[in-house]
């Protein structure tokens, strides 16, 4: 994100002597992407930031990948995973629903603190479908709510504090996810074509302090090939006790509703649509538009093929059109995979036309490489979905669906 920020105290100068009261020197720490060469920002501890006093294996959530085959595409209803969860914290309570070596996307219905999490793989871009809570970041707090996106940045110390039920969809990557770069100019400014800018951004505005000693953090990083490792660290101090900080580099939230639908005369593609970026995917925004104004133009989509891509779609409010009488509900998520072709429900074609608007409300996530199906997919799935064009009802195959 190449949009500074400060906040807190900080020197004049980078890597000076900058000294606390008792004439100590604060314990500066550069955090950076892409080995000194992208983004990053200088934060201001009170103690040293690497003192660990313990380190050790962690069991974190695990689930058993399987691939998407036969081919065919899938309903997910995320609301029946409720209680699925041995914990309702929004980290060790997520229930992971596909992957590939890029993403791994995720449910969560959560009711308590997480415990303080960094996550060594990758940024993470997290959708709020209701609820509202606290992130408590080393770079400060950030209130969320329904509709907001929180992108926080690989490594970020946090925690999440649910006010009340919280449910979000969890987008992690391996890499660093991103406005795309069509929006920004060589410089990092949002360009005007952009459907959202740095207006609507939300960063956090204090240091946020947390006391303590020998204090827990939960670490997810990679281990050898595809697999994911936990491990946890015992602080000598707490990490949050930092009292500035500058730079280019932290977690933010953008909500959905901020984002400004770009419509034409016929029927405008996906990346229209598109909000961020990551290593071979992309996460789109569907919000309430005006439609096609050519006085022939089709509101529904077309059928499509996206031969490069999984397409994931996760429905959030309003009324999705092009859906109707697919079972479609509040939660859902549907993927389509590369190999299907896929469009409207029969009779949604023809039902758009003279329609002038739309309500609807989804994040699209469309990867580049096929995504797996993890157990609690599999948990939720509505397996009549596949043949709802052809106006089937039952699955002749529901028991033999993954090979």
């Amino acid at each position: 994100m190449a949009y500074y920020r400060q906040v807190g105290e900080v020197p004049h100068k980078r890597h000076t002597q900058f000294r606390q009261p008792d004439g100590s020197l604060y314990a500066e720490e550069l955090m950076g992407v892409e080995g000194f060469s992208s983004d990053a920002s200088l934060l201001y501890h009170r103690h040293i930031p690497t003192a660990i006093v313990s380190s050790e294996a962690y069991d974190g959530p695990m689930f058993e990948r399987r691939p998407n085959h036969p081919l065919k595409p899938r309903h997910l209803k995320t609301h029946k995973l409720d209680g699925a969860a041995t914990t309702k914290d929004p980290v060790l309570g997520r229930q992971h629903l596909l992957a590939n070596g890029d993403v791994r996307i995720s449910y969560a219905v959560s009711d308590q603190p997480s415990p303080l999490y960094r996550n060594a793989i990758g940024d993470e871009c997290v959708y709020i479908e209701s609820g509202e809570g606290v992130v408590e970041t080393v770079f400060g707090s950030l209130e969320v709510s329904q509709g907001d996106y929180v992108v926080i940045p690989t490594s970020t110390t946090h925690r999440w504090v649910p006010r009340g039920e919280l449910r979000m969809l969890a987008i992690e990557a391996t890499g660093h996810i991103g406005p795309p770069r069509r929006y920004l100019s060589g410089k990092g400014q949002f360009l005007e074509h952009s459907p959202y800018c740095e207006r609507d951004l939300r960063g956090p505005a204090e240091p946020f302090s947390g006391d303590g000693t020998d204090v827990e953090v939960l670490v997810q990083h990679r281990g050898a090939g595809p697999s994911t490792l936990w491990t946890r660290y015992v602080y000598a101090h707490h990490p949050f006790d930092v009292v500035g900080w500058d730079g280019c580099l932290y977690p933010y939230v953008f909500s959905i509703h901020d984002f400004e639908p770009i419509t034409g005369r016929l029927h405008q593609p996906p990346p229209v649509h598109q909000t961020f970026e990551g290593p071979n995917f992309v996460v789109c925004s569907f919000v309430p538009r005006l439609f096609d104004y050519h006085p022939d133009g089709i509101p529904a989509p077309y059928n499509h093929a996206n031969v490069d891509s999984d397409e994931v779609i996760f429905y959030t409010g309003g009324d999705f059109m092009s859906r109707k009488g697919a079972g479609i509900e509040q939660g859902s998520i549907s993927l389509h995979p590369s190999g299907f072709t896929h469009g409207p429900q029969p009779g949604s074609v023809e039902a758009s036309i003279g329609k002038a608007a739309t309500d609807e409300l989804a994040v699209m996530v469309d990867t580049f490489r096929p995504l797996d199906l993890l157990d609690p997919a599999l948990a939720c799935e509505d397996t009549s979905y596949a043949w709802t064009w052809a106006g089937r009802s039952i699955d002749p195959d529901a028991d033999s669906t993954t090979g």
